[in-house]
């Protein structure tokens, strides 16, 4: 067979293999289809064993949240998207946390109890629906490459529209924790007094490995093909940004909560992003507690020791 034959078939089909390889990571991992609307009023949860036990509580704070007085709100990303949330006010003047919902999570799938354990602290909550879940626009997940920014933009929205004064939490939970641990590390104003970061994880590249490795894929011969997939087709460079590295430069009083039990966002990558944090800090894990339920399994616990922890490092004229 011809030498130049051989070789024009393996260029071809290397051209073909490595976008094709790239495109199907991309709508796997990054890809948010079209929501609709959920018409029939359905608490939707995840399936998995460990969220059903938690299931009757889980569904009386969502029903608790679609019933409790609040506005709803919208900002328009920098980027051109409209994003929507919900502002819960417990009262005038009291510390608003802004909160950050998981990966292909919605706000009200996974910020309902915190609206409830920020009552409980005597704070206002603005729930959001990030970019390509619940409400908002976009159609593109980027593991707080992009959703940072919107955290400034909602940021921005609470000073202008609310509150010039108010002092600021910044909450999230699972790639929502991620997001506000890489906005804590940026230029921020003086209102952001605190950060408490749920189950987050240490960078894209390491979770997605990780998640690569469950799966039974190779994580170092896939994670190029996913990292081409994001930057051809998604238009950004998953590696520009992570929460360890933005810890670094954060001067937030910072609360790490994880479940000890958390089988998909490994509890040592909050104690990496613990001790590479150089604000003021403390680390809260929970005995029991599998992803995102750190709160379900010790409300006591969590209420404690995130109002410790506020207490002491953050002063309310």
């Amino acid at each position: 067979m011809n030498p130049l034959y051989i070789a024009l078939t393996c260029i071809a089909a290397i051209a073909v293999i490595i976008p094709g390889t790239s495109l199907v990571c991309f709508f796997i991992i990054f890809y948010s289809p079209r929501r609709k609307e959920n018409k029939n009023g359905r608490i939707e949860i995840p399936n998995d064993e460990i969220y059903q036990v938690h299931r009757e509580l889980i569904e009386s704070w969502v029903i608790s949240a679609r019933t409790s007085p609040h506005k709803d709100v919208e900002i328009r990303s920098y980027d051109g998207l409209t994003l929507k949330g919900k502002f819960y006010e417990y009262a005038p003047k009291a510390v608003i946390e802004i909160m950050f919902h998981g990966y292909h999570g919605n706000s009200e799938r996974d910020m309902s109890g915190g609206i409830v354990r920020a009552s409980a602290l005597g704070h206002s909550a603005l729930v959001v629906d990030q970019r390509g879940a619940g409400r908002s626009d976009g159609k593109v997940v980027t593991f707080g490459v992009r959703e940072y920014r919107d955290v400034l933009s909602w940021i921005d929205f609470v000073l202008k529209e609310i509150d010039p004064d108010a002092k600021i939490i910044l909450t999230g939970i699972s790639m929502g924790a991620s997001t506000v641990l890489i906005a804590s590390g940026q230029a921020l104003p003086k209102n952001i007094v605190g950060v408490l970061a749920d189950c987050g994880y240490t960078s894209a590249k390491a979770i997605i490995k990780k998640v690569l490795g469950d799966m039974k894929l190779p994580p170092n011969v896939m994670y190029p093909f996913v990292r081409l997939g994001a930057r051809i087709f998604g238009g950004f460079n998953l590696d520009e940004i992570s929460p360890i590295e933005a810890v670094k430069n954060s001067k937030v009083p910072t609360i790490f909560f994880h479940g000890e039990t958390d089988s998909f966002v490994p509890c040592y990558m909050s104690e990496e992003n613990f001790k590479a944090c150089i604000a003021p800090k403390k680390l809260v894990l929970i005995k029991g507690a599998g992803h995102g339920l750190a709160f379900p399994v010790n409300q006591e616990l969590y209420i404690k020791e995130a109002k410790d922890f506020f207490d002491t490092n953050i002063t309310v004229k």
